[in-house]
């Protein structure tokens, strides 16, 4: 199938969603186009033949591995991050970098030694290292479903920039982590020991994140110098997709550089380089964006249904794994929230839990996997985790909310 056919049919059927979706199920539209995936693809799995070998050709000429970390994730987190307010960051500064980090490495750990035990109780085959690479690719999160659920629930804005904040920085995080792992298990030798590795997280993170800024900088210069507002979002374009590629190309972190570089134009940029009427059009050009390329996301992960093996030992350690990751995201938290003050640590703490959806970033790191002896086992748990993550808690976290700021 040609390129510009698989995008059709992709646009096609978000389109078709999420008019069902407005329409008769009503759901957050991340949730409800996801949903629509699910549905078709359990019906061609029921169906078979010919349609269900289609719809499989159809997906590897889309494959989410690529679409995401290659080109969606980049213009996602400059978009989300383009309509964070710096201040908010800076008053809990300390706690999100501390969630986006030794959360994210903790997490890791906990859950990297709980599936390989589980997996030794119930008779599983799992080694050791490939149950830290689930911990590293399941630990970020993403709370794009949710975000629309907590505003309406009256949420305290410093834990929406909290919940914002670390989703945006643990992403680039997970990524490093989890590539240091893959590349060990892949019998790989990029580094020496612990010096080694802390080297190579320090040019991934630290180096992405001053790319971001360094770019950024630029960016603001040439909007700062410049009143035409279709130029300034053409800048803005530039700034994402070259310095994503430049980061890429430099063995720095992408998605660090992209969010950095988001924050810096939402905040200085918007109120110190821009006009009103660029200011306008640059916002609407962005959430529009963000909206458009978010549903296309999830119909993805709902259609990938259709290529992820489930066999009986999947869904036997499935069925632990989920409450593990849930009991890892607390055990992760649980540490940094004490930051905050009595009062609020408690209805914080929940929301954080409950919160910290996972979504296409584990999926698609799934799927790029090499072949490795466990990569089915990895991706059948992933997507189990992530569609109870995105359907069960992205649903029920509005009602959670509004229960925790009853007095």
């Amino acid at each position: 199938m040609a390129g510009f056919d698989v995008l059709a049919v992709l646009l096609t059927l978000t389109a078709l969603f999420a008019y069902l979706n407005v329409h008769v199920l009503r759901l957050p539209t991340p949730i409800g186009v996801m949903l629509g995936g699910l549905a078709l693809s359990l019906l061609l799995l029921a169906v078979g033949g010919p349609a269900a070998g289609l719809a499989r050709g159809w997906l590897a000429a889309v494959p989410l591995d690529r679409v995401l970390m290659q080109g969606l994730l980049a213009f996602l987190l400059f978009a989300g991050a383009l309509h964070v307010n710096l201040d908010d960051l800076r008053e809990n500064g300390l706690l999100i970098f501390l969630l986006a980090t030794l959360g994210v490495l903790l997490s890791t750990w906990l859950v990297g030694q709980g599936l390989y035990r589980l997996a030794g109780l119930l008779g599983v085959g799992l080694s050791y290292p490939a149950a830290l690479l689930f911990g590293a690719l399941i630990s970020p999160t993403d709370p794009i479903a949710a975000l629309g659920l907590l505003r309406k629930a009256g949420l305290a804005r410093s834990l929406e920039a909290v919940i914002t904040g670390e989703s945006l920085f643990n992403d680039g995080v997970g990524v490093v982590v989890f590539g240091l792992i893959l590349s060990g298990l892949a019998g790989g030798h990029p580094t020496e020991g612990p010096a080694g590795v802390g080297a190579v997280f320090l040019r991934e993170a630290v180096g992405g994140a001053a790319l971001g800024l360094l770019l950024g900088l630029l960016a603001f210069y040439l909007l700062k110098r410049t009143d035409d507002y279709t130029t300034e979002v053409l800048i803005t374009l530039a700034l994402v997709t070259g310095g994503y590629a430049l980061a890429r190309h430099l063995g720095t972190s992408g998605p660090l550089a992209m969010v950095v570089a988001g924050l810096l134009i939402g905040n200085h940029g918007r109120t110190l380089a821009m006009s009103p009427t660029t200011r306008e059009h640059l916002d609407l050009f962005w959430q529009m964006l963000d909206e458009i390329l978010n549903a296309l996301l999830f119909v993805l992960m709902g259609l990938e249904l259709l290529v992820i093996p489930y066999h009986r030992p999947e869904l036997l350690l499935l069925l632990p794994t989920v409450p593990l990751v849930l009991l890892a995201r607390a055990a992760s938290a649980a540490p940094p929230l004490w930051l905050l003050p009595a009062a609020r640590r408690r209805s914080a703490f929940w929301v954080m839990v409950w919160g910290g959806l996972r979504g296409g970033i584990s999926v698609a790191l799934a799927l790029g996997l090499p072949d490795l002896p466990e990569r089915s086992l990895l991706l059948a748990l992933t997507y189990g985790v992530v569609v109870f993550s995105v359907l069960v808690q992205g649903l029920t976290l509005g009602r959670l909310a509004r229960r925790l700021a009853r007095p």
